[in-house]
């Protein structure tokens, strides 16, 4: 993929993953929450381009700062995400305007290492920042799974179908 399509990519999942979670939604620690941050690195992992081939050592250097803060992003993300059980047993969660800040800090931080490589001269692909997004989404989504976990009710019994809903009519012959 050019340089182009990865940054359409990035800003998609970018606005798609932050609109859909500063709405409720249930938690479903047991479905497969792991498996859009592992495509999205085997995306950019994919690209040749990941590491700048006249500056190696910089560039993976760069790279591993970038993950850094792609997995520090997620976990404050995650611990900042509000968590709670319904009536029914279900897990909720919604970010919060503390998620917000850790958002912002996380595209600064991010922005002042692409500087940062820019003033040394360093090419940084956009596979770097791809990378960085799919470890952020990896961790935060390790994070809810867990804490959704310990608020479900995975130890007792599951309520059934119609369970504590009121009886129906009888009726008359």
């Amino acid at each position: 993929m050019s340089g182009l399509v990865n940054a359409l990519v990035i800003v998609a999942v970018v606005a798609l993953v932050i609109t859909r979670q500063f709405r409720a939604h249930a938690i479903n620690a047991d479905r497969r929450w792991w498996l859009p941050p592992v495509v999205l690195a085997v995306v950019a992992l994919r690209e040749p381009g990941v590491l700048d081939a006249h500056h190696r050592v910089e560039s993976a250097v760069l790279l591993a700062v970038e993950l850094l803060i792609g997995l520090l992003t997620g976990a404050g993300w995650g611990w900042t995400t509000r968590v709670w059980t319904a009536p029914d047993d279900a897990v909720w969660a919604k970010s919060t305007t503390a998620s917000i800040a850790v958002w912002i800090v996380g595209i600064a931080l991010r922005a002042g290492v692409f500087a940062l490589g820019a003033l040394r001269g360093v090419h940084q692909d956009s596979s770097a920042l791809l990378l960085g997004l799919a470890g952020t989404l990896l961790v935060r989504g390790a994070v809810l799974a867990w804490r959704a976990r310990s608020l479900g009710s995975e130890s007792g019994p599951v309520p059934a179908y119609g369970a504590g809903s009121r009886p129906a009519w009888k009726e008359s012959v």
